[in-house]
């Protein structure tokens, strides 16, 4: 099974991710990538969607929203997110006014609303880890933020780190322990040749993958524990996004490597 898909940067909007791409049953996933006066135009749906401006500036209108600021952002492993929330049903347009990416997530939806902006200032930020598996981590669109399926946040991974370690999982809904979730982590390296090693695997093993990773590289986690770590030398960049309907950040560590953080 195909565990990881790779954004080929064109104009407009890429397909990257659906429900039944690698075992997924709820996100969809994909890229847009916008010049200066270009547009996006989203359809209303039956998924609720979030726009995250990895890079540049656009002016948002529709759902509520009119000719809303997003941006600037020159550099996600410095600035802060801007994500735009639309609730199901809603069309919205996003003109670019610098060159822009946005990744754009969604899930099923039946609640209804108007858009909003979650902005830099929103932004909860979180200092994970210990030294060897540390991380920034930047949460936009947590339990607080109004959706239904939708949890989304960013990790900045300084080099020859671990991330999502020791290594967790959200496959049940056994609260308070674990929640059920399936995630989506794309990736990005301060220097274009930069890359990482992704693991993604089950208590019994029937997933058991370990992948390269580099810029542009989505991989698609259904289910099992997923660490992931950057070579020495490059600083890793992913968006991760999670869906479920109890949406909480909680997770089961591997019983074998919870010493880790309890020592």
């Amino acid at each position: 099974m195909n565990y990881r898909v790779v954004w080929k940067h064109q104009p407009g909007f890429t397909a990257l991710s659906k429900p039944g791409d690698a075992g997924m049953q709820h996100l969809s996933y994909g890229m847009v990538a916008l010049a200066p006066g270009q547009k996006y135009e989203l359809q209303p749906c039956d998924q609720e969607t979030a726009l995250v401006l990895l890079k540049g500036a656009a002016l948002v209108s529709g759902a509520g929203l009119t000719k809303e600021k997003i941006g600037p952002r020159a550099c996600f492993f410095t600035e802060k997110p801007w994500t735009v929330m639309i609730p199901a049903q809603n069309a919205v347009v996003v003109e670019a006014t610098a060159d822009c990416e946005i990744a754009v997530c969604q899930a099923p939806s039946t609640r209804k609303g108007q858009a909003f902006v979650v902005g830099p200032d929103k932004v909860k930020e979180l200092s994970l880890g210990k030294p060897g598996f540390q991380r920034r981590a930047l949460m936009m669109v947590t339990e607080e933020v109004p959706a239904e399926y939708l949890f989304i946040g960013e990790a900045i991974v300084p080099p020859a780190n671990w991330a999502s370690y020791p290594p967790h999982r959200h496959d049940f809904d056994d609260l308070p322990n674990e929640v059920d979730m399936e995630e989506i982590y794309y990736f990005r390296f301060d220097k274009p040749q930069g890359f990482g090693i992704q693991k993604i695997y089950t208590d019994n093993r029937s997933i058991d993958e370990t992948m390269t990773v580099q810029d542009d590289h989505t991989v698609l986690i259904p289910e099992g524990y997923h660490p992931v770590c950057t070579a020495p030398g490059y600083a890793m960049y992913y968006l991760w996004i999670m869906a479920g309907k109890d949406r909480r950040f909680l997770s089961r560590p591997d019983p074998d490597h919870r010493w880790v953080v309890q020592g």
